[in-house]
């Protein structure tokens, strides 16, 4: 796979946009980044995983997923090889970086609809 596969894949996303952070291209959704091409220069896309999911796909498939370096990695970020990765996996990495980001967003849009305060009547 190419960066070209990942912006396809990424863009297919319900909702997903393309932005760019750093100057790097990045994919949103809600505003919000769940993957992003920062790395690609050095063959890699990334997603925005918990730190269990990327255990998980790191252990499952070590030649593919690597943490990336320092406390992005220990947080979560996972760099996805491109070019030891076919269609289905890297569909379904940022399938599961995209779910996780609506549903961060879901439950962040619902805490600030519940925390406003109403006026008082009269």
């Amino acid at each position: 796979m190419k960066a070209a596969d990942f912006r396809r894949i990424a863009l297919s996303l319900e909702g997903a946009k393309e932005g760019s952070h750093m100057g790097a291209p990045d994919f949103r959704v809600g505003g919000k980044i769940f993957a992003t091409l920062a790395s690609q220069d050095q063959g890699y896309g990334n997603l925005m995983l918990t730190q269990e999911q990327q255990s998980a796909f790191v252990e499952e498939q070590p030649e593919m997923f690597v943490p990336v370096a320092g406390g992005w990695g220990r947080m979560g970020a996972t760099h996805i090889r491109l070019a030891a990765a076919n269609e289905a996996v890297l569909a379904g990495a940022l399938h599961v970086a995209w779910r996780l980001r609506m549903e961060k967003n879901a439950k962040t849009g619902s805490k600030k609809r519940g925390s406003r305060k109403t006026r008082p009547k009269g």
